[in-house]
This record gives structure tokens, sequence and C-alpha cells, in this order.
């Protein structure tokens, strides 16, 4: 159920926040020469393989995650794109030479992302471009008041968190791929405030999104905190005053020729 939650959750990312998506995936193509050879990194549901293919009809899309219910449902859902499987945190397998590599919300997972970053310098062709889409902050959805408030500390909570679990949320990405070998030709901020009305997505979003929250706080919550985001949670799908903030980044770096 988890594992379905989390697929689910990709892909309302992609639908509520669909303005974001559309025009980086329209910058990401720009970069990219005739009928190019992608590589989409930590690939998920196959969400940016999907996009990239649509702007880049012609392209070759291999999709590389290590987990195989999600390469399945990229099979399912576009025959084109090529699937493998591998851990980014071991060595690669030969995958290129590409033109442009995609890595959205993938990077910030590996155990050591210069090492990660060395690998996908080597996976392109010299001239090749590769687009690090991460998170500076996960959305939140509830208006300004007492219940922003307590939605703020969860989030913080959460922070606290996948810092513990070593997960890279707030490391500097340019620096990063200036030491593993890159150019740096871009770095872009995105802030993101949607307001009512939002699509009818908006709502499962939010559900998903802070009933994972929730239940990973469990033990690190107060009695009243958790009883009042039970009751948020339970109610926040068909409410019509949500709203989405979020914060992404977009780091473009190039392989010298």
């Amino acid at each position: 159920m988890a594992h379905t939650a989390f697929a689910e959750l990709l892909d309302l990312d992609a639908e509520v926040l669909r303005d974001y998506h559309d025009e980086v995936i329209a910058w990401v193509g720009s970069l990219a020469p005739a009928r190019p050879k992608i590589i989409d990194l930590g690939a998920g549901t196959g969400v940016g393989s999907r996009a990239l293919l649509r702007a880049l009809p012609g392209a070759e899309v291999v999709a590389v995650d290590m987990d195989d219910e999600m390469l399945a449902h990229i099979q399912a859902s576009d025959s084109r794109i090529r699937t493998v499987r591998a851990d980014l945190d071991q060595p690669w397998p030969d995958l290129g030479p590409a033109d442009l590599i995609w890595a959205s919300a993938s990077m910030h997972h590996l155990a050591d992302p210069v090492r990660g970053l060395r690998q996908a310098l080597a996976a392109l062709r010299p001239g090749g471009h590769l687009v690090v889409a991460e998170l500076e902050s996960f959305p939140s959805f509830l208006p300004e008041g007492p219940e922003a408030e307590l939605e703020g500390r969860l989030s913080a909570e959460l922070d606290k968190m996948r810092a513990e679990h070593g997960l890279h949320m707030h490391a500097d990405w340019p620096a990063l791929l200036a030491e593993a070998g890159f150019t740096v030709e871009a770095d872009r901020r995105f802030d993101i405030d949607l307001r009512p009305p939002l699509p009818a997505a908006a709502g499962r979003y939010a559900e998903i999104s802070l009933g994972r929250g929730l239940q990973r706080l469990e033990d690190r919550l107060s009695a009243d905190d958790l009883k009042a985001l039970e009751a948020i949670v339970a109610g926040v799908k068909t409410r019509d005053d949500l709203v989405v903030r979020t914060t992404r980044t977009v780091i473009v770096g190039r392989k010298p020729s």
C-alpha cells in the first residue's frame, strides 16, 4: 500500500505542478540535439521519461531505477522507454554515451553524490548535459493560521529525520557538479505558490503527502499534534482552501568537450 501511494504521489506532483514541470521540460528539451539519447536517473514512475519523449519524440530514453515495480510501471506506460535496473550507489552499468541525463529528486538519495555525479559525467558524450532537479522544500498545503504552524512543525521534523538518514536535501549542487568535473551552465530556483482554486488532484496530493509524513512521525510528535494532524488528513481531500507551496531548484552542468 505504501509503495502504491508513493507512486501515485509522484504522478500527482507532475499533475498539480504541471506549469513548473512543463516549463522545465521545455527548457531541458532545448539543450538536446535532434534524436538524442537520454538517461533518466532514479526514474520512479517514469513521469520525466514520458515528458521528455513528448518534448523530443525522436529521443531514445533509458529509465534507470532500482525498484522493479517502478520499472514495470514504466514499461507498461510506454513501451518506447528502455528500463535498466541499477543501484546508483554501486558502479553503474554501461548506460552511455548519452546526450542528456535527467535526474529529478534522485541525486539527494545517493550516499556519495560526487561519486554519482562523476559516473554521470562518464556516461555523457563530450558537450552533453546533466540536469539535476531537486527539492529545496517539500510541498505544504494548509492556509495561514494554526494549521499551517502545525504543518510547519511536521515539515521541520521530517527535515531532521531526512538529515539523520543521510539524505542530501540541502546540498550545494552547483559546487558538487563543479567538483565532479562539470561546467555549471545554469542554477535556477522556482518558488511555487499555488492558490485556490486548485486542480481537483490537489486534495489527493495533500492527503497522501500529509498522511505519509504523519505515519513517519508517530513517535516524534506530541499526542496533541498527532491527533490534530489525523483530523486534518481525514478531511483534507475535499477542502477548497488548500494551497501548494514548494521550492525547486534546477542545475544544468555540461561535460567539457
